[in-house]
């Protein structure tokens, strides 16, 4: 029986700048979301020709700012389809109203995007105490957190999982380790470290995938590493499509034969289960 597959980390970009106006985090727009984006409908083509049954959207920081209404669009549009992953400004005061709304039009997932094409380096309000009542209303909502983050806010990071050890805190991209070195992976200590904190989920995107096949790493020993540290029940699978260049076929090609070596039931688990498990709104 084939896999399931869900996908907890494509983008869209609407066509139609009126009604979904441009406002990049930053003030620029990303490179990617100009040469190859990709609307919701156009998603859900390439999700059925790819064989993936949901998808849980997460808003591109780097084209709408903290508006997130074509995501919520788009999960109206189709709920048996998506969910969606939003942003707000977690240090504004009305922040808790703010994730109430989205939460409210059926997204599901609240993203921190502290990094990023358009934001290059590491932002440092991750110790803010203005950030808490946002982390608070999460919590209290029940929604996983997103964290688009470098090694450098690790530190930050720790204090806000054991604070807050109910809240399931999501990594986008494994917090991108250098294994070209290969095995026993010293430069990703850091990240595996972090598998002490039961409330730690990891996003393995296509970027992952990639770098799983660069100098002496191979897919079957660090994938196999992270389920060993992680377990399969932490780690979700996202496609990053259209961000990364290529097709959402190829995406989950290459990932089932990343993983082939693993386990069927924790290939289950990155596939579909663990996303499903993260947000519920994608359960069959």
């Amino acid at each position: 029986m084939p896999t399931k597959i869900v996908d907890i980390h494509p983008h869209i970009i609407s066509s139609d700048t009126r009604r979904y106006p441009l406002s990049p985090l930053g003030g620029e727009q990303s490179g990617w979301s100009q040469k190859r984006p990709v609307s919701f409908e156009q998603l859900i083509a390439a999700m059925d020709e790819a064989g993936v049954d949901k998808a849980a959207i997460v808003h591109a920081s780097t084209v709408y700012g903290y508006d997130n209404s074509y995501v919520a669009d788009a999960v109206t549009a189709r709920p048996d389809r998506f969910t969606g992953v939003f942003s707000v400004d977690v240090l504004a005061p009305d922040a808790p109203e703010k994730i109430r709304y989205w939460v409210g039009r059926k997204l599901s997932g609240l993203r921190l995007f502290t990094t990023g094409s358009t934001m290059p380096g590491q932002a440092p309000w991750l110790e803010d105490p203005r950030l808490l009542p946002a982390w608070e209303c999460a919590g209290e909502l029940d929604i996983p957190i997103c964290m688009q983050m470098t090694p450098a806010a690790i530190p930050q990071l720790e204090k806000l999982l054991k604070r807050y050890p109910r809240i399931r805190v999501i990594l986008d991209h494994l917090l991108k380790p250098d294994i070209e070195e290969g095995p026993p992976y010293a430069k990703a200590t850091f990240l595996f470290d972090l598998a002490r904190y039961g409330n730690v989920y990891l996003k393995l995107t296509s970027r992952n995938v990639e770098e799983a096949r660069r100098g002496k790493a191979t897919p079957e020993t660090f994938f196999a590493r992270l389920v060993k540290e992680f377990g399969a029940s932490r780690i979700a699978w996202g496609s990053n499509y259209p961000a990364s260049e290529g097709t959402l076929r190829q995406f989950v090609t290459e990932a089932k034969q990343a993983l082939a070596s693993l386990p069927r039931q924790d290939q289950d688990w990155i596939l579909h289960r663990t996303a499903q498990a993260l947000y519920p709104a994608l359960a069959d």
